[in-house]
């Protein structure tokens, strides 16, 4: 829906702009500020008009304030291709981006979280094989169903020669943490997901960790986060394959903004429809082509 569309651009907007960008697009910007400058002071009811339109847009997005977000926040990628395919635009960032059909099919709005870093660490814990990832979901309305949520973990391909044809391989297990990790190091936790990878391609990797977000939002259960572990089989030699801490890749830091850990939440506020993905409209030309046949004339018998 286009007007859709354009609410989703001034959301963008503003996320990308901070607190100088307004929630009123720049052309009405423009128009008022002409009008003032015409006719001095603006009215009491273009004033009015506005607050009516900004307070209609924060109600849609379940919002109580003009939100002020930082200047360095940034925007997943993900979250960019994922409105681009949703909204009919083929162009997408990573080639090999699969739309969550199954996902959104039951959905109408799509968050994502990154993690508080500073509690990665659990005590007795190594950096290298297990971290902990916290992330703060309270933003979630409490009127929202929640229908699904992937953690998403980004690997690069590490070129190397194996002696063996079963080397190179890691698995990834991802855990919900049940209880909030002792002093010893003591970790209660549930599987929630796992996946056996392979070094020899980059990729994104996504697990399915919607049993413990729908704990934590729909049964208001404590959230003591989740808990990856990546295990190098047959002694494979430990090259840091999986971007799961800034820590880890000192060298690559510059990227970690773009490719560290992902929480993507699915859910419905019951205000719309869910979501679909629009198929882009061939050309005029084709169309015209296509319609031709069925305005031919035929000969007519008696």
């Amino acid at each position: 829906i286009p007007g859709n569309r354009m609410l989703m651009v001034i959301l963008l907007c503003q996320v990308l702009l901070g607190g100088n960008a307004s929630l009123i697009p720049e052309e009405g910007r423009k128009k008022f500020a002409e009008q003032n400058q015409a006719g001095g002071r603006r009215s009491p009811q273009n004033h009015e008009l506005l607050r009516e339109f900004e307070a209609t847009l924060l109600n849609m997005f379940g919002l109580q304030s003009r939100p002020q977000p930082s200047k360095s926040a940034v925007v997943p990628q993900y979250m960019l291709d994922l409105y681009r395919l949703q909204s009919g635009d083929e162009v997408t960032h990573d080639i090999s981006f699969e739309y969550p059909e199954r996902s959104t099919s039951r959905a109408n709005t799509v968050r994502s979280f990154h993690h508080e870093e500073h509690l990665e660490l659990m005590p007795g814990q190594r950096e290298d094989t297990q971290l902990r990832f916290v992330f703060n979901i309270s933003v979630v309305p409490e009127n929202e169903v929640l229908s699904s949520a992937e953690l998403r973990l980004y690997r690069e391909q590490i070129d190397s020669v194996w002696s063996r044809e079963e080397d190179g391989f890691h698995r990834i297990n991802v855990y919900e943490i049940m209880r909030a990790p002792s002093e010893k190091g003591e970790l209660i936790s549930r599987l929630l997901d796992t996946r056996l990878v392979h070094q020899n391609r980059t990729r994104w990797e996504s697990f399915d960790v919607s049993p413990a977000v729908l704990r934590w939002t729909m049964q208001r259960e404590p959230n003591h986060g989740l808990a990856v572990e990546v295990i190098h089989l047959n002694e494979t030699t430990k090259r840091r394959h999986v971007r799961i801490s800034r820590s880890l890749h000192q060298r690559h830091a510059a990227d970690w903004s773009q490719l560290r850990p992902l929480l993507v939440t699915f859910s419905h506020d019951g205000k719309g429809h869910a979501l679909t993905r629009r198929v882009k409209r061939s050309s005029k030309g084709q169309r015209r082509k296509k319609n031709k046949s069925h305005c031919r004339r035929h000969s007519l018998y008696v």
